[in-house]
């Protein structure tokens, strides 16, 4: 009896023993965790607007990931419904002593100016504008030098098929959205001189239905293929371009922020997206928060991400391209990479 007792006893203490060890093995690993944290706050677009939202959410979700956060702790993200949402989710991360907070678009310049100043000692970063406070990095972008490669692809697209018009939709009538305009125009009338080209604002980001809406007006009117710089607004634009040519009416739209030809899929594996405009807000997210938990937060500066840095242009597969169209942006691209073409930033 005395030796059954002694058995169980020595079972309980050893048992015991592995629990606190593997206890304190994970107390150990936790500890040793990074004790880093980053926010997202979306514009009213959400997060998955499969464009400028989601490419910066990408490149959060890739840092989080490497570094071995936990979403949803060490990296998540508050989405606005409107821009009233801006300062109180702002507000919310910095409360919540975030280590950086991000907010993609030049709608949050006022909304950040007001939370950064109230936070002198929390980390933010805004992309696509300039807010000038030491706290603050600005990512931005020249959208002018990719939107140049997508026209050229328009107007080569058109003329290849004996079209004569293009379109542009964007989403808000201000200076950084003018500017895809501008680029795209130059681009087209550099290959295609005498072609038209078509141009609307929806004076939204957020309304597929006003997209689609000028989207079938601008085909209408004959438009061959429109770029869009107009957020989720453009998801209009993308859902007609595929219902038309799924119909037998071949058009063709471009994407913008991220590679949207997934999005563009109809009858299989066609696509109604010829190209996409892609800005690497994904890499501009990573990039500040990779120096931001290395102690290296370049606070007050503007990153400018171009075509000589690779931060805009368009995807590196094109299947709706070919390999003569291909080639002639390649060598627009080096141009304007090197400073030979210089690309107009107004309209």
């Amino acid at each position: 009896m005395v030796k059954k007792i002694f058995a169980v006893t020595a079972f309980v203490f050893i048992a015991f023993a592995l629990i606190v060890s593997c206890s304190g093995k994970k107390q150990q690993e936790a500890s040793n965790a990074p004790d880093f944290k980053v926010g997202l706050v979306t514009d009213v677009g959400g997060i998955d607007d499969r464009s400028f939202n989601q490419g910066t959410w990408e490149g959060i979700v890739r840092f989080g990931k490497e570094l071995g956060l936990k979403e949803g702790v060490g990296y998540k993200y508050l989405q606005s419904s409107s821009e009233a949402d801006y300062v109180p989710n702002l507000s919310t991360f910095a409360d919540e002593g975030l280590d950086l907070i991000a907010a993609p678009g030049f709608l949050f310049t006022d909304a950040m100016t007001q939370v950064a100043q109230q936070n002198p000692d929390k980390h933010f970063l805004i992309i696509d504008t300039f807010v000038e406070l030491p706290n603050v990095v600005s990512a931005v972008f020249a959208e002018h030098e990719g939107s140049f490669l997508v026209g050229v692809a328009a107007a080569l697209k058109a003329k290849a098929d004996g079209k004569d018009t293009v379109g542009f939709i964007g989403g808000m009538k201000f200076p950084l959205i003018e500017k895809f305009e501008a680029g795209y125009t130059a681009g087209v009338k550099a290959v295609y001189p005498e072609c038209n080209i078509l141009v609307d604002y929806a004076g939204d980001f957020a309304a597929p239905d006003k997209g689609q809406a000028l989207a079938i007006k601008q085909y209408n009117a004959g438009a061959y293929v429109i770029f869009h710089a107009a957020g989720a607004t453009g998801n209009g634009l993308i859902k007609e371009a595929k219902e038309r040519s799924k119909k037998g009416d071949i058009v063709w739209a471009i994407g913008v922020d991220k590679d949207q030809y997934q999005d563009g899929i109809y009858d299989g594996d066609k696509s109604a997206i010829l190209t996409s405009m892609v800005k690497r807000v994904d890499i501009a997210a990573y990039s500040v928060a990779k120096m931001a938990y290395e102690g290296k937060f370049p606070g007050g500066k503007v990153l400018v991400f171009s075509l000589k840095n690779k931060g805009v242009g368009i995807p590196e597969n094109n299947p709706n391209l070919s390999t003569d169209i291909v080639n002639t942006i390649k060598d627009y691209a080096a141009k304007i990479a090197s400073g030979e073409i210089v690309v107009p930033d107004k309209p």
